[in-house]
């Protein structure tokens, strides 16, 4: 057989029933070949970056291992910031692209140059096929370590004449790898006694806990220690119920901030992620002095890789919290459960004071034109589908999400990890393939979609009952807000305007663009009209945007 059959058929042994791409010359093996396989579908992407976000969405809220077909040098150079996010997301991908005829390869033809080492830097193995005889080996291969934890990308180069090479190598289906242990029990019972000598504890949580199916353990976890739970400050997915009473919001993003928003902690329970994820440098520890550190997780790599802990323990997540839970169980008396009692209790008093403050902060921009943020959120969550999947990439507008949506399942949210923007649209399309005939609402800033806007093509040309809700304010506004802390920490200049972030000069039509790739799209600028425009557009079927302008021009 040729090297593309036994590509194919390692696609289709591992489970594979998608490829995202966007089709090129070298990749003619690939495409050719699909004709002979109906099982796998092609998403087709009109711009590589979208692809790799599409995929990394897509194998996020499945599980499944996404797939990507990208073109030569420069198509790859479009997709790396997309694998790096799909990266920084641990989400597991095997991505593609066609390489020029190794016969010439010296001679540096047309759109060629090394594309394992371009791609080596974003993912966690990079290679070339050099021959149809050793492709069954490195498709097993970059399937096992894309999906060995923490999970993540790699990279596979395929040069077209190695496509159409004959190899009496068969593709292999993978066994069944079991990677999970069991805690150290050793482990544990250093955790516990940590834990019971704490008076006030705190829980940060990461996207580990949602993806491995860990949360109703750490709820449990929780309820028992009476401890808050606070979020990455990019988080991917719900890991905790954000109704739930000790429920809190994401860490800042500087060390120095961290440490103050867990003051009074004497120990601090990681769970499950990269926790803090700096853009400012602030000196010290994340942690109040003092405190100890007990981290839990999945994968060797991420415990005490940034910072030194008092006990940590690899193991599967649900195992390892209930593991602790009944140690504690075992090993606390009825003081210790009184006080955990209270605290649990005062918990639920500040929850309550931070929804009416919060309320109060919602009513009093309640009115305000344009539409002021916590209500456009409030809106939109009213008219989106209660079964819906949200996929969220509204950056300065993201505490007033969180604040009007509530997610009790992992399965409901999906969010934009890494900081690289431009991935809640390509996102979408992955999270509505992923899940077929499920409504998603992807709500995005106007200047996050102009990285992505292809994907309203791939929406109608794949019929995907997406909504995209566009908020517009005309503006880099993350950047203003990170230009005003620049000035500040560095004792610049203070009264200067903001350059070069505004998006006016011509304003930018969603509407306009959508209807050029086949997507209806209305514009909203009344607030009284948000809830009932997006409920429109989920009952009309298929892709609809809807345009709505918020308050900007800070």
């Amino acid at each position: 057989m040729r090297g593309r059959t036994v590509f194919m058929d390692s696609l289709v042994a591992h489970g594979v029933r998608h490829i995202f791409g966007n089709p090129g010359t070298t990749e003619s093996p690939l495409l050719d070949a699909l004709l002979d396989y109906p099982s796998v579908d092609y998403i087709v992407a009109l711009h590589e970056g979208m692809a790799v976000g599409a995929a990394s969405y897509y194998a996020r809220t499945t599980g499944r291992t996404g797939v990507v077909s990208l073109h030569v040098a420069p198509g790859l150079g479009n997709g790396i910031g997309m694998i790096y996010n799909a990266l920084k997301a641990s989400a597991p991908l095997v991505v593609t692209a066609g390489q020029q005829d190794t016969r010439m390869l010296r001679r540096e033809p047309i759109l060629s140059h090394d594309l394992a080492a371009m791609a080596a830097p974003v993912t966690k193995w990079s290679t070339e096929v050099r021959s149809a005889g050793e492709m069954d080996e490195v498709m097993r291969r970059a399937f096992k370590i894309a999906n060995d934890p923490p999970y993540g990308p790699v990279f596979v180069s395929l040069p077209i004449d190695v496509m159409e090479q004959e190899t009496g190598n068969h593709a292999r289906a993978p066994g069944r790898l079991y990677r999970t242990a069991a805690p150290d029990p050793r482990g544990i019972a250093e955790a516990c006694a940590l834990l019971e000598a704490s008076s006030a504890p705190v829980i940060v949580v990461g996207d580990e806990v949602a993806r491995t199916g860990a949360t109703a353990d750490l709820v449990k976890l929780a309820e028992r220690i009476g401890a808050p739970v606070w979020f990455e400050g990019i988080r991917g997915h719900a890991s905790f119920p954000s109704a739930h009473p000790h429920a809190r919001s994401g860490v800042p993003f500087d060390a120095g901030a961290i440490r103050k928003t867990l003051a009074g902690a004497d120990l601090v329970l990681l769970v499950g992620g990269a926790f803090f994820e700096e853009v400012w440098f602030t000196p010290g520890s994340p942690f109040p002095e003092g405190a100890r550190v007990v981290q839990l997780e999945s994968s060797a790599r991420p415990l005490a890789f940034n910072h030194a802990v008092d006990v940590g323990v690899v193991a599967e997540l649900g195992a390892s919290l209930r593991a602790l839970d009944i140690a504690l169980a075992a090993a606390t008396g009825e003081p210790w459960r009184t006080a955990a009692a209270a605290r649990c209790a005062t918990l639920a008093e500040q929850k309550a004071a931070d929804l009416a403050a919060y309320a109060s902060r919602r009513d009093k921009a309640w009115a305000r034109a344009p539409i002021s943020m916590p209500r456009v959120m409030t809106e939109l969550r009213k008219g989106a589908p209660a079964e819906a999947v949200i996929v969220e990439e509204s950056i300065t507008a993201s505490m007033d999400f969180a604040a009007a949506f509530g997610f009790d399942a992992p399965d409901q949210f999906l969010g934009a990890r890494g900081g690289g923007i431009g991935q809640g649209l390509a996102g979408a399309i992955g999270a509505s393939v992923g899940n077929p005939g499920r409504p998603v609402l992807c709500v995005s800033g106007d200047g996050s979609a102009m990285y992505s806007i292809q994907a309203l093509w791939s929406a109608a040309h794949h019929r995907l009952p997406i909504v995209f809700a566009i908020l517009v304010n005309r503006e880099y506004r993350v950047l203003k807000h990170n230009l005003d802390i620049y000035r500040q920490r560095f004792d610049a200049a203070s009264d200067k305007p903001y350059p070069k972030m505004d998006l006016e000069g011509p304003e930018l039509g969603f509407v306009e663009m959508a209807a050029g790739m086949g997507v209806p799209g209305v514009r909203v600028t009344n607030p009284d009209e948000v809830a009932a425009a997006i409920a429109q557009a989920f009952a009309a079927g298929g892709p609809r945007l809807v345009e709505i302008e918020i308050e900007g021009k800070r």
